[in-house]
């Protein structure tokens, strides 16, 4: 993350984001497929580390990643092999960027969901963290009730934050400045699609 200055002097905090060039390596179709989808592969790799089959549907390039991306019916649809890069962007365009947070691992409910502990008085000296009374009677039937806020897993899950805009596009080095914060952690795969765009 970075922040930048715009004609105003009024300062935006921002986040880099490399974005491209892709490969356009199949473009879908309602009569053919059942739907309208463009699939691109992105970062080049060596022929070893992908399989053959991916290796023959990218016709003899390697990709490490692919996806597909849905489209509107009627759209303009690109031409397989042609390329994908920043152009695709305007400055001031709003657009909806997904990825993967980053992955905490078993956590506890003060740092998952919040609660306050107990306090450090009573006798108590080993239980300021515990989520206190599970309240497996009554109407639980003296079970766990669903979606009890416990310990467990935080984070690695698909994040998707919208209403974000393109401050700055280098086109030289295929870079996005994008207004805000994104999930995941530096080198994560984020997904970025236009919503409008803005004069």
């Amino acid at each position: 993350m970075t922040q930048v200055f715009d004609e105003k002097g009024v300062v935006s905090p921002g986040t880099i984001i490399t974005a491209g060039p892709m490969t356009v390596t199949q473009v879908k179709s309602t009569e053919k497929d059942g739907y309208n989808a463009v699939q691109v592969g992105y970062h080049a790799t060596k022929d070893h580390r992908v399989n053959k089959p991916q290796l023959g549907h990218a016709k003899g390039k390697a990709f490490r990643y692919f996806r597909e991306m849905r489209t509107n019916d009627g759209a303009a649809m690109p031409e397989v092999a042609s390329a994908m890069d920043v152009s695709s962007f305007a400055v001031g365009d709003v657009v909806t960027v997904s990825a993967t947070s980053k992955g905490k691992g078993f956590q506890g409910v003060v740092k998952r969901h919040g609660f306050h502990g107990g306090p450090r008085s009573h006798g108590q000296k080993n239980k300021e963290r515990s989520p206190g009374s599970l309240s497996g009677g009554g109407r639980s039937g003296g079970k766990v009730a669903k979606n009890m806020r416990m310990g467990g897993r935080m984070g690695n899950d698909r994040i998707t934050v919208k209403n974000l805009r393109v401050l700055q596009i280098d086109a030289a080095t295929n870079t996005l400045l994008i207004s805000g914060a994104v999930p995941g952690r530096p080198g994560t795969l984020v997904e970025i699609r236009a919503q409008s765009t803005t004069k």
